[in-house]
């Protein structure tokens, strides 16, 4: 029995690493701006409010995170967390919870999804128990099941862009990830993995 688990465990990293190849080698979107140096965000002509319908119900995640951000660091933390996704709006939005423990203390994060029928992009925001604030949206589509989305922000008060990267190639195993840039997307440094699978 142990044998057997060991040798289920070995083929879901090998999965996971071969996912992981094939994600790192997708190029992130050029980003543009406008005359007022605004981002300018345009949706695929696939872009559609049931985007997200492969994570819907409970998916088990392994995570991968930098330990600091923007730094030259070359350390990364791993835990497991879960995460649970239903629809609202008529379909037009979602909502899921994000449930980890970091060192020993529980963490919840929430993401509302909200998809506007009009410009046919969706606006992804985040909150989690540490803040209780809605964090500023990153805003995109998804074109051929991968979807990249944007926003200007600030990290250890430098303007910076985030990118949120939704890679649904594999439905039933699909990866997200954040990545970060000082230089106006120049340069991209990813500090987040999700390897995602889904719960019985």
């Amino acid at each position: 029995m142990i044998k057997l688990q060991e040798s289920t465990e070995l083929k879901l990293i090998a999965i996971n690493k071969n996912l992981m190849m094939q994600n790192q080698s997708l190029e992130i979107p050029q980003v543009q701006f406008d005359e007022d140096g605004e981002l300018v965000i345009t949706a695929s002509e696939s872009s559609s409010k049931d985007d997200f319908d492969f994570f819907q119900g409970k998916s088990v995640i392994r995570n991968r995170k930098l330990k600091s951000r923007l730094s030259n660091c070359d350390e990364w933390i791993e835990f497991p967390s879960t995460q649970e996704m239903y629809k609202i709006l008529n379909g037009i939005g979602n909502i899921d919870n994000f449930l980890a423990t970091f060192d020993g203390e529980p963490f919840e994060g929430m993401t509302v999804r909200l998809f506007n029928p009009k410009t046919k992009l969706w606006s992804i925001y985040w909150s989690d128990s540490n803040t209780g604030i809605l964090d500023k949206p990153v805003v995109g589509s998804f074109e051929n099941k991968v979807g990249h989305f944007f926003s200007k922000d600030v990290f250890n008060e430098k303007p910076v862009i985030q990118v949120f990267r939704w890679d649904a190639r594999d439905e039933k195993n699909p990866i997200w990830s954040q990545a970060m840039s000082d230089d106006k997307g120049k340069t991209w440094e990813w500090n987040w993995y999700m390897h995602m699978s889904k719960s019985n």
